[in-house]
């Protein structure tokens, strides 16, 4: 027989707010395990150990998506928790099925002991046969993130590179190894064919002329342009969405252009528009313009 609609309620807000409470902590706890195994896995590319950590890069990876099912959970327990009063009524909201269902389905694959209880009161609540549809999910209102994350199939090749290649990225680590690019070898000239003194010198005068005279209309032209930081800052400041299993590069486009991230000083990322080539920002006119009304000046 299922509870009373007010005891049902009041106990089982007691039990959403103590599983909320250890999502929330065990969420905490994976997170600090996350870093030392990320840092594990740096030291093990550093020392060339590929092989090894493509095998324990996929620990952490089903770590983190652990970790997204927990977040997933405390959603759907907070909702509950907030629409308890619909739980009231002997059959389930529309409104709540999609969380009910997904937490029923859930809960028995988790270690949240908590979560268990919630599952058993909704289970008793609603009855043998609802359980069913949730744990089989026949009628598919389990929430595709939840079924997706407690699947159990391997990682794909490219999230365990993409994955490896964030860890190398914070911690500084060359990888995939690049080659370092020594640029074109110097063209040094046999003394046969060097020219003789007087002739040297000659030939290093003109370009020295030249340079002095293009280092003094640079530093003119210096002198008329304004400051890059003249005028006021961009209002556009956006914050790239943290990687996930999903999406392990997340990128953020404006009007389909891709917004270019640059570090903060506190370390953050701020993505900002850059502007066009050529283009006038803040009233601010371009290099060229103000070279041609230099010129004419001096006229």
């Amino acid at each position: 027989m299922p509870p009373a609609g007010a005891a049902f309620v009041a106990k089982l807000k007691v039990q959403l707010k103590l599983a909320i409470a250890r999502l929330r902590m065990v969420q905490k706890r994976d997170e600090a395990l996350a870093k030392t195994q990320r840092r594990a896995m740096a030291q093990l590319l550093d020392v060339g150990k590929e092989d090894s950590a493509r095998i324990r890069v996929e620990n952490i990876i089903r770590s983190d998506i652990t970790t997204e099912l927990h977040e997933i959970l405390e959603l759907y327990c907070e909702l509950l928790l907030a629409r308890a009063g619909l739980l009231e009524a002997p059959t389930c909201d529309p409104g709540l099925e999609e969380a009910v269902k997904s937490i029923i389905y859930a809960a028995p694959k988790t270690e949240i002991k908590e979560l268990h209880q919630v599952r058993t009161l909704l289970a008793e609540k609603f009855g043998k046969e609802f359980a069913l549809q949730a744990v089989e999910n026949s009628d598919g209102k389990v929430s595709e993130k939840v079924v997706k994350k407690l699947s159990v199939t391997p990682p794909r090749e490219e999230l365990v590179v993409g994955y490896l290649e964030e860890i190398a990225k914070v911690y500084g680590v060359n990888w995939p190894k690049k080659k370092a690019n020594l640029g074109e070898p110097p063209d040094f000239m046999d003394e046969d064919e060097s020219p003789s003194g007087g002739q040297a010198q000659k030939n290093l005068e003109v370009p020295l002329k030249a340079e002095d005279k293009e280092a003094e209309a640079q530093e003119e032209l210096s002198k008329a342009t304004p400051p890059v930081s003249f005028g006021p800052a961009s209002p556009l400041h956006v914050n790239p969405p943290p990687p996930s299993t999903d999406n392990i590069h997340p990128k953020v486009t404006l009007n389909h252009q891709q917004l270019q991230s640059k570090q903060s000083p506190a370390g953050g990322g701020v993505v900002k528009k850059a502007p066009a080539k050529g283009s006038i920002a803040d009233g601010i006119p371009d290099v060229d313009e103000l070279a041609k009304r230099f010129a004419a000046l001096k006229k």
